[in-house]
């Protein structure tokens, strides 16, 4: 065909797409042989050099709740019956949010240089960071269920739940993932801030100790934590082997799906200028 028969090439126009929340999903299920890949890279930096491997996934989390279990429930004087499931139950959740969160922000720091030579999904980087933390929260579950027999808590019914209330969380840390994201390429003293951020919502939920230990005039508090909802449906399945409060599932829920449709949103409004930045 002559050349001046031919039809002119299509222009992209960023600032044309329509549906732009879903074509940042659709790109994601396009290059989703990335996305394993980016994950499959984190897991192997992570463990390459380690001499026990992908043992210290459960390693690091058991040290850390024999620390905190000492500190606690003797120098504290925190009595709670199993209280080393306890500490540990809520400890993995917190440690996949943060590291989560953190992950999100420093691949896409780190990994943005790409932009610039080629085109990828920027949503690839938060949703790597999700991918990484939900391999190495699964493969934490069984030091946690180890030390459930060992204090005599057999595993109930309502254990079916966990993987409901790690959907949940999950989408609720994506969500956040994706809002610290967007921020972090504009404002890069955003990681540091978020860091004491981290440090100060630990202590100010139940993870080492329980809600009742708190003087009951400021319990309401509590109701202004997202993450105490997210730990309560975690945690209620495996420490107390019943079914989590409704309430509280539906809470969480609503969390879940308004954090992540927001962080979605203004992570995607704000994707095509994140080369100019990175």
């Amino acid at each position: 065909m002559p050349f001046y028969m031919q039809s002119s090439p299509e222009i992209y126009d960023s600032s044309d797409r329509k549906l732009i929340l879903l074509d940042e999903v659709r790109e994601l299920v396009r290059y989703r042989d990335l996305l394993f890949q980016l994950i499959s890279r984190n897991l192997k930096t992570r463990y390459k050099r380690s001499v026990l491997g992908i043992v210290w996934t459960m390693v690091h989390p058991l040290m850390m709740m024999i620390v905190l279990t000492l500190a606690f429930s003797h120098v504290w004087r925190i009595e709670l019956p199993n209280f080393s499931v306890y500490v540990l139950s809520g400890l993995l959740l917190w440690n996949f949010f943060s590291q989560t969160t953190n992950s999100a922000m420093s691949e896409l720091l780190w990994g943005g240089r790409l932009l610039h030579r080629i085109y990828i999904p920027k949503g690839v980087f938060a949703v790597t960071a999700l991918g990484t933390g939900l391999v190495n929260l699964c493969l934490s579950l069984p030091a946690l269920f180890i030390i459930m027999l060992a204090n005599g808590l057999t595993p109930r019914a309502p254990i079916i739940f966990v993987p409901v209330a790690i959907l949940l969380v999950s989408m609720f840390t994506l969500g956040c993932g994706l809002l610290l994201s967007t921020l972090v390429v504009f404002f890069a003293d955003t990681y540091e801030m978020f860091q004491i951020v981290l440090l100060s919502w630990f202590y100010l939920q139940p993870i080492m100790y329980p809600i009742w230990i708190i003087p009951e005039s400021y319990r309401w508090l509590f109701a202004f934590n997202p993450m105490s909802y997210f730990l309560t449906i975690f945690r209620t399945p495996i420490y107390d082997g019943l079914w989590p409060p409704a309430q509280d599932v539906a809470i969480a829920a609503a969390l879940a799906v308004s954090v992540l449709t927001l962080g979605w949103w203004v992570f995607t409004r704000k994707a095509d200028q994140f080369a100019y930045y990175v």
